[in-house]
């Protein structure tokens, strides 16, 4: 369902020198430059502490990660926040800088992000070999692999968009989707070597870049993962397994109606929604590639005619699906998307368009994935169980000061006890 995002091989593009960490130089060979005018405009905070290298110095401890608010627990009969998620497949830096285009998005509306961060975006293709994915040959990846300088840039925006308050995830590697090996068919030990590797790229891109004078990533990626999207929404139950052994504390890879998410095999379970699709009878999830496959097909440039509309479907749909939620049961509301220019680069006009409308709305959240769960574990459970009792769109009969004025949580319908389930 989600689909690949290439980084394009001998892409050129100015590198960036932020001088927020010990070491100056994300250019192809680690020596500094200057930065763009648009960095300078929105310069990241530098760490206050000590810069603490990790392995080769391709990762450091700096800290704990700024701009991260602390969650609060709600009041009894307070309101729920409206909390929405924007998200990125695949994300890296190319000729087409969408990366650095929605981090400006997201600082001048008041949110942050999750990227989901493709290890083989951080290794060469003349280091190709060094990635064995689970059930291929060494050296395959359905997205390809990247130049020093594509590694250079997507290092760089990785750094500033963590320094910025947004969540670095993963979307694995070599993207396999479908039969013949694809994740669907990968058992837990696979997607443990596979997330493995993953962490190994991120740790090691230093040394397979051949860039040691570069400046780090400001995080440990041990500590910094805790979640993932798995591609094309495939291999969830391995892969949510895999996981939960490995201390991760949410997946994304589901499906759902806006509704208040649950723990799933010990993960939160933030899967993407359906809401609205304008002209159409049937409810859309909550991607980029999705409307696209509705609109298109296959075909990634479709009908030019057809563009402005198709854009415009994907942009009302999703803020149907907002309103539904924020005037109703406010279930958070979960968006994927990828950095493609797919239908001429409507689908990225139209999640813009979400943001600017959205995220500065009154009792509106646009957060990572890992400031929504920390929210999540702050509550109490009670009360989450109470919000999860709401349907989609489903406001409390009563209003919210009664609705959670601090009673019993009802118990869910269909469960034991409840009256759907007598008789």
């Amino acid at each position: 369902m989600a689909a690949t995002h290439r980084i394009a091989a001998g892409t050129v593009i100015a590198a960036v020198c932020v001088a927020s960490l010990a070491g100056c130089g994300t250019g192809p060979d680690g020596t500094g430059e200057h930065a763009r005018n648009q960095e300078k405009a929105h310069p990241a905070p530098a760490p206050k502490n000590v810069v603490r290298l990790i392995g080769d110095g391709s990762t450091a401890y700096t800290g704990a990660q700024p701009h991260l608010p602390r969650p609060e627990r709600l009041k009894p009969g307070e309101k729920p926040p409206q909390f929405v998620v924007f998200s990125w497949d695949g994300a890296g830096e190319d000729s087409q800088r969408l990366f650095s285009h929605f981090r400006k998005v997201a600082r001048e509306n008041n949110a942050t992000m999750t990227y989901f961060l493709s290890g083989v975006y951080l290794l060469p293709e003349e280091k190709r070999d060094l990635y064995r994915p689970p059930q291929h040959s060494p050296g395959r990846s359905d997205i390809g692999f990247n130049d020093r300088q594509g590694i250079a840039d997507t290092v760089e925006q990785l750094r500033l968009a963590w320094l910025e308050g947004n969540e670095i995830g993963t979307h694995f590697n070599g993207h396999f989707c479908g039969s013949a090996g694809g994740v669907g068919a990968w058992s837990v030990a696979d997607w443990k070597d596979e997330i493995a590797q993953a962490k190994r790229f991120v740790r090691t891109w230093k040394t397979n870049a051949g860039m040691k004078n570069a400046a780090p990533l400001p995080f440990d990626y041990d500590k910094e993962l805790i979640g993932a999207r798995t591609p094309c929404l495939e291999g969830q139950k391995n892969f949510m397994r895999a996981a939960r052994e490995l201390g991760f504390r949410y997946d994304t890879s589901g499906v759902n109606n806006q509704v208040w998410p649950k723990k799933k095999q010990g993960l939160w379970d933030l899967s993407m929604q359906l809401v609205p699709f304008p002209g159409h009878r049937f409810e859309q999830l909550t991607m980029d590639y999705n409307f696209m496959v509705n609109q298109s097909g296959t075909t990634t440039q479709g009908d030019p005619a057809k563009h402005a509309l198709w854009g415009d479907q994907m942009r009302d749909g999703l803020l149907q699906g907002f309103e539904r939620a924020y005037r109703g049961n406010r279930a958070p509301l979960i968006i994927g998307n990828h950095f493609e220019s797919w239908n001429g680069g409507t689908y990225m006009r139209a999640v813009e368009e979400v943001v600017e409308t959205v995220c500065n709305k009154p009792d509106v959240r646009c957060v990572s994935f890992r400031q929504l769960a920390d929210w999540l574990d702050a509550q109490d459970p009670a009360t989450l169980a109470k919000l999860r009792t709401l349907g989609v769109g489903e406001a409390p009969k009563k209003g919210w000061a009664s609705f959670l004025s601090g009673g019993p949580a009802p118990a869910p319908k269909g469960a034991p006890g409840s009256p759907a389930a007598k008789g």
